[in-house]
């Protein structure tokens, strides 16, 4: 996880300023609320070289990552290192660690898939008969 989340001011200017990133082979299906379709639609207009499912795809990505950094902290009982002053720092036994350790987790199956997709076989093609 990134320790500087996107803000969405951030996610506006880098529209205007650079191209999308590469994309997993995954998708999802998404029905959004009426409300929410017409902002994405103005959005795609604003910004004609995002398509909407580019638009989706960072827009969530942002949320994503302000989420994570909205964790809480919940200090367990465990003294895991010191800071500057000497204070104990604790484990955090909040929502945060296992998230992170989810995301990891969830990667790690996503890039070996896309890895494995790469490297199959493609069928053989069939001849004509002569």
């Amino acid at each position: 996880m990134e320790s500087n989340p996107v803000s969405f001011k951030e996610l506006l200017e880098s529209w205007r300023e650079t191209a999308a990133a590469p994309r997993t082979a995954s998708t999802f299906a998404v029905r959004l609320p009426l409300d929410e379709a017409a902002q994405l639609a103005a959005l795609a207009e604003m910004f004609p070289g995002r398509a909407p499912e580019q638009l989706i795809t960072e827009l969530l990505g942002t949320a994503l990552k302000e989420l994570a950094a909205a964790m809480p902290y919940v200090a367990g009982k465990r003294v895991i290192s010191t800071d500057e002053q000497g204070d104990p720092i604790y484990e955090d036994v909040g929502p945060t660690p296992r998230f992170m350790a989810l995301t990891r987790t969830h990667r790690h199956s996503l890039e070996a898939g896309r890895k494995g997709a790469g490297t199959a076989k493609k069928p053989a093609r069939r001849r004509r008969g002569r």
